[in-house]
């Protein structure tokens, strides 16, 4: 078996940076899907929502969803989340969640907030990692 990376349209090409954004490994009932951790950047690598937790929550869930998008997911078969917070902003749990609530309504995956000292940049306050998408073969 052999994984495949995916290129989706409409957030950043990080083949340059060394890895995939969304990568599929096959198995004999289907594929499984790895995102990477998505954060609040535009397809231009533009902060969105600087300084605003809620708003970068909200664009990383917004590239979570065109990422799997790409192979056919969706955000409605993500079981969990990790969020990795910036230890800094721990303390917006509205934003936080209203922003969760905003996408997943009543019905939200499994979520764990890790507060870190840091993200990839100075600017990013939180980083959306979703755990594995299994895609049954054939769509069923």
């Amino acid at each position: 078996m052999s994984r495949t990376m995916h290129i989706p349209t409409g957030i950043f090409d990080s083949s340059r940076y060394g890895f995939a954004q969304v990568a599929t490994v096959p198995t004999p009932f289907g594929d499984i899907v790895h995102v990477s951790g998505q954060v609040a950047w535009d397809a231009d690598q533009n902060v969105i929502g600087a300084g605003d937790i809620g708003r970068q929550l909200s664009k990383s869930l917004e590239n979570l969803s065109v990422a799997l998008g790409a192979v056919g997911a969706t955000l409605d078969q993500v079981g969990a989340l990790r969020l990795y917070i910036k230890q800094s902003h721990m303390h917006e749990g509205e934003a936080i969640s209203a922003a969760l609530k905003s996408v997943f309504g009543d019905n939200p995956p499994c979520t764990t907030w890790i507060g870190v000292p840091s993200l990839a940049r100075e600017q990013f306050l939180v980083e959306v990692e979703p755990s594995a998408v299994f895609l049954v073969r054939g769509g069923g």
